[in-house]
């Protein structure tokens, strides 16, 4: 009998030592961030308060501090796009001339001053970007790798957009074009009829609430609803609106506090373009979507923290909340895997956004490993206070 123990004995700490740390925690910096973007091959770009911004090449074992962006002192860099390990861009985020668009093509140690959001009134809570391909420019081939995007932010009245004669507050959505042999630097203007109803906005807690399945189509998660925009074509002054639909989340976002923080898709889960029928109106296109959020002054609260669609064009509530206020969600397509992570915890949902479960630190984990993160580009999570952690890949493999 006692042979029998020790040998269970032996197997069982045989198995903990097998059990590696979830996290690799770090605090290259004191300050708080709330962009994080993986380009792969070791390369990643944090960005974050004062005009903070950093750089790793090798999967995050070293962070490089960036020179700080001219006159950016004090902006709050809550987006960052980045390409490789030189050139990048990076959004910050406030009231009028406070949200603004850099870029670095030296591996940050000079930036330039692209775009500065033209309406005073305005706030920049998003950005999305890519290297641009044939259906973006069809009519220039580019000497230079050309970058595009869009730049979404809360309701304002575009006195900057010609097209806009009416007093009624609006989404900014603009595209942009940049390091382009074929043309300068341009800021489109934006998008109009994107009106927001009485206190409606949207959260630039983690730069996930825009989405650009193409070149012309851009999804955007209001705190109450996802709006599908499609573009036709522009004009020298507005973009001409092919179709936009929305979806309501049911979480709740009754209080300035409340709703949707972020939004994820499986990309391989969008449905096809249907063709336009104008007696129907517009058709929402199906999807894997997840959504979640809450309410940040009452990050312990769970009651509606996500919702998920499950493939078609309207969003449900989970049947298994995470466990609070959850300010980014990201797909891991290897294991088939959501996650997202908060103020006071990370879940992860293995059945598309139905049920939520806690993702706890190991014994070889600090017990707060999971907790005080705004902003995911897996592996990496970025908090309050420099905080940086790298999710190892067995945290995710399914459990037998």
């Amino acid at each position: 009998m006692r042979a029998h123990l020790l040998a269970a004995a032996l197997a069982t700490l045989a198995l903990a030592a097998t059990v590696h740390a979830q996290w690799t925690i770090q605090t290259p910096t004191t300050a708080d961030l709330r962009g994080i973007d993986n380009v792969g091959k070791g390369i990643a770009w944090a960005s974050g308060t004062n005009g903070t911004v950093l750089r790793t090449e090798d999967a995050g074992y070293l962070w490089q501090r960036c020179t700080i962006p001219p006159n950016a002192e004090h902006l709050d860099f809550r987006g960052i796009q980045a390409f490789d390990a030189n050139t990048a861009i990076v959004m910050s985020s406030g009231p009028g001339d406070q949200s603004r668009l850099y870029k670095t093509i030296d591996g940050c140690q000079t930036w330039t001053l692209l775009f500065t959001n033209p309406d005073k009134e305005g706030f920049w809570d998003s950005i999305k970007a890519h290297t641009v391909g044939p259906l973006d420019q069809p009519n220039c081939t580019s000497s230079t790798r050309a970058i595009t995007g869009s730049i979404f932010g809360d309701p304002a009245i575009h006195r900057s957009n010609a097209f806009d004669k009416v007093n009624i507050p609006s989404f900014y959505l603009a595209t942009f074009t940049i390091s382009s042999s074929c043309s300068p630097d341009r800021l489109n203007a934006s998008a109009s009829a994107i009106f927001s109803g009485p206190g409606e906005a949207s959260f630039a807690a983690s730069n996930s609430v825009l989405y650009r399945p193409g070149p012309t189509i851009s999804w955007l998660a209001t705190a109450r609803e996802l709006i599908q925009y499609e573009t036709g074509f522009s004009s020298p002054s507005h973009y001409e609106v092919f179709s936009v639909c929305g979806m309501d989340f049911p979480i709740h976002h009754t209080t300035p506090s409340q709703g949707v923080f972020s939004f994820a898709v499986r990309p391989e889960s969008i449905e096809n373009p249907k063709p336009y029928k104008v007696s129907k109106g517009p058709h929402c296109r199906k999807a894997d979507i997840v959504a979640v959020g809450g309410d940040y002054q009452k990050p312990d609260d769970r009651t509606t923290t996500a919702a998920f669609t499950a493939g078609s064009d309207k969003f449900q509530l989970a049947q298994t909340m995470p466990g609070g206020y959850r300010s980014a969600v990201a797909y891991d397509a290897p294991t088939k895997t959501w996650i997202t992570v908060g103020p006071n915890g990370t879940d992860i949902s293995t059945d598309d956004g139905r049920n939520w479960r806690p993702l706890h630190p190991t014994n070889n984990d600090a017990p707060d490993a999971d907790q005080h993160w705004n902003a995911l580009s897996l592996p990496y999570a970025v908090g309050p206070h420099g905080r940086i952690g790298i999710l190892n890949p067995s945290a995710l493999q399914p459990r037998n």
